[in-house]
């Protein structure tokens, strides 16, 4: 979660579910509204027989590419659950290196409960990471557009430039660095 904002880590979830969950409402987390994920995230892990998130941050994606940070910290998420999963299933990209037997599935986040609800927990730990960093830097508004590229978001990377956790190898902030420079 989080590959496109130009600020902020990108985080992953895996989830592996009880046999037979049921979790109405659980959605692609950009097609569920913002006031029930944080429910549903509650629910997704009193239903999952185990749960884990992990976060990469900022100079790793831009060392590495948000590409291969997002791989790595679908790794990480993996290799922290506390049960082995006997398949993978992947929203999108099959993870290079993963040990595990895996399945990529398009659009996974719309097809699969398990990628559904992984999605929804990655998301409510990156908004809640990004409200953080609104509290660091707040003249940015984390809280608001999460570190996507909106039109306030634009506006504050002009008049301040680009803040610690800004990915400087995106357009838009590796822009503002070079003007502030000039």
């Amino acid at each position: 979660m989080g590959r496109g904002p130009l600020a902020g880590p990108v985080v992953a979830a895996a989830v592996i579910l009880v046999p037979g969950a049921r979790l109405p409402g659980v959605d692609d987390s950009k097609r569920v509204p913002r006031a029930a994920r944080g429910e549903l995230a509650v629910l997704i892990r009193a239903a999952a027989r185990s749960h884990a998130l992990a976060a990469v941050d900022v100079q790793a994606i831009d060392r590495l590419n948000i590409r291969e940070a997002t791989f790595v910290a679908m790794r990480k998420a993996l290799g922290a659950l506390e049960v082995t999963p006997d398949l993978v299933l992947v929203d999108g990209f099959a993870i290079p290196g993963l040990l595990l037997r895996q399945e990529p599935v398009i659009g996974g986040d719309r097809k699969s409960l398990s990628i559904a609800a992984a999605s929804i927990l990655a998301k409510v730990h990156r908004d809640a990471l990004m409200d953080e960093y609104h509290h660091l830097y707040p003249e940015y508004g984390f809280d608001r557009h999460r570190g996507y590229g909106t039109a306030e978001h634009l506006a504050a990377l002009r008049r301040h430039g680009p803040c610690p956790i800004h990915r400087r190898s995106f357009a838009p902030a590796a822009l503002a660095v070079q003007l502030a420079c000039l």
